[in-house]
């Protein structure tokens, strides 16, 4: 019975210190652990936010370069017939688009889909007005009727898509 009380006396107080020292030095290496990560997260966060700032300047520059007050007037083309307007403002949209595309990484997902509904209404908007009107007529009656469409929507998709996109924007540098 000396023995095991002999035992014990010397076992219990060196279990009690290695259970000191583990504990100690776990929550050294937890520690060290979380701030490794926030500086990697701090560092990360330097090197992308120049990236997603220019990301949501370009999805505005694509908007607006997609609206048709803008298209209209930077793609038309003199002595141009309507047939081949549509096809040059669709062409163009949908080249805008793509030069974007990449950009939906760094903006958030329901804000790409706005943005992506907003280019296909676009692009209907452009086919539409180009199936009411004669093929053969002048793009300056195509361009005409494109923009009274594009007036009587009473929410404009491009509008609602930029002001989704500010909304983001405000809420995540703001």
């Amino acid at each position: 019975m000396d023995i095991i009380l002999n035992s014990l006396q010397y076992t219990i107080p060196s279990i009690v210190v290695m259970l000191t020292a583990y504990l100690l030095i776990k929550q050294f290496i937890d520690k060290e652990s979380r701030q490794q990560k926030q500086a990697l997260l701090l560092n990360n966060q330097k090197l992308t936010t120049p990236i997603k700032l220019q990301a949501y300047e370009r999805m505005v520059l694509l908007l607006e370069r997609i609206s048709p007050e803008n298209l209209l007037v930077r793609v038309h083309a003199p002595g141009i017939i309507a047939k081949d307007f549509k096809i040059m403002l669709l062409k163009n949209i949908r080249s805008e688009f793509d030069h974007n595309l990449s950009q939906q990484i760094y903006i958030g997902y329901e804000t790409w889909e706005v943005i992506k509904l907003a280019k296909e209404n676009m692009v209907k908007l452009v086919n539409v007005a180009g199936s009411n009107i004669n093929p053969s007529a002048k793009a300056s009656d195509l361009s005409k009727l494109i923009l009274e469409m594009y007036i009587k929507v009473d929410a404009p998709p491009l509008k609602v898509a930029l002001d989704k996109l500010k909304k983001e924007f405000s809420d995540n540098f703001n």
